[in-house]
């Protein structure tokens, strides 16, 4: 299923009076339902990739789900680590980039202070570039992974000082 095909199925659900669907093929598991707190649609195939597209209207967001067929808890993007420090997570599988291009200056750096919602960096998922926001504020501690350098779900991407 491509891009443009779920950018179009979410905008007909999202249009629909349905709240909820389930598509199962061989090749994916799509589950879209409305009002939902996740800000990235992910579809998990059936073969080990999964991909990310970000989210169409704020209306339809679908969900992954497992193997067995059971929603994944939501995780948060931040968690606090054992030395006080809070890490920012990637939300998604992708490629981990500091900055909007090679010759831009990084989103930000060690000793920077970020707010909550400022641009941390990108993960980019097949061509489409998602902007990482931090969900807490604080100062910049280190960065925990290379600039153009694969990252999984939930990898640790920067450590914040939340004080």
């Amino acid at each position: 299923m491509k891009a443009k095909e779920i950018q179009e199925l979410i905008d007909f659900i999202s249009k629909s009076g349905l709240d909820e669907v389930n598509i199962e093929t061989e090749q994916f598991k799509i589950k879209v339902r409305k009002n939902s707190e996740v800000k990235q649609q992910i579809i998990t195939p059936t073969t080990p990739t999964t991909i990310a597209v970000p989210a169409a209207t704020p209306a339809a967001a679908p969900v992954a789900t497992e193997e067995n067929g059971t929603s994944p808890a939501a995780e948060p993007a931040t968690e606090p680590s054992k030395n006080g420090y809070t890490e920012i997570k990637s939300p998604m599988i992708g490629t981990f980039y500091r900055a909007a291009g090679p010759d831009t200056e990084a989103f930000v750096v060690v000793g920077d202070k970020i707010s909550v919602g400022q641009t941390v960096c990108i993960v980019e998922a097949m061509k489409l570039f998602n902007e990482i926001e931090s969900e807490v504020a604080g100062t910049i501690i280190k960065v925990l992974v290379d600039n153009s350098t694969p990252v999984e779900y939930d990898q640790p991407l920067f450590l914040i000082d939340p004080a």
